[in-house]
């Protein structure tokens, strides 16, 4: 598979504009993962550095059910109910861990009013291609 990052533009920085994708074989759509357990305890509540990272793993064990991982990730959409506090506690942590898989996908990232459940902050939606 051939992926080629297109960015006419210089901004923003953190993401790339477009991923083409080339000679893949396999699509795979990651429903939103949000910080929850195994058995869908929701997991630390108030906490949007934590409940990003708990998402960030269910995305990979998604991938990872699929013969995947986030090296294959060609898009990605984060729904968070609060922007700021996203951008200041977990934003960086993200595109560091997304980082060191030489990702930077597409995506959104848009502040909703709530999510399934009130307690949680942040949910990721991913588009995996390999």
């Amino acid at each position: 598979m051939r992926r080629t990052a297109i960015n006419p533009w210089t901004y923003p920085e953190g993401m790339d504009q477009g991923i083409l994708v080339e000679g893949h074989q396999r699509l795979l759509f990651v429903s939103g993962q949000c910080s929850v357990s195994a058995t869908g305890e929701s997991l630390h509540p108030g906490d949007m550095a934590a409940q990003t990272a708990a998402a960030l793993d269910n995305v990979e064990t998604v991938l990872r059910a699929a013969g995947m991982g986030p090296a294959d990730i060609v898009r990605m959409n984060t729904y968070v109910t609060d922007v700021d506090t996203f951008f200041a506690e977990a934003g960086e942590m993200m595109a560091e861990r997304l980082g060191a898989y030489d990702i930077r996908p597409p995506g959104v990232c848009a502040e909703v009013t709530r999510l399934g459940r009130p307690e949680l902050l942040v949910e990721l939606e991913a588009f995996a291609a390999n």
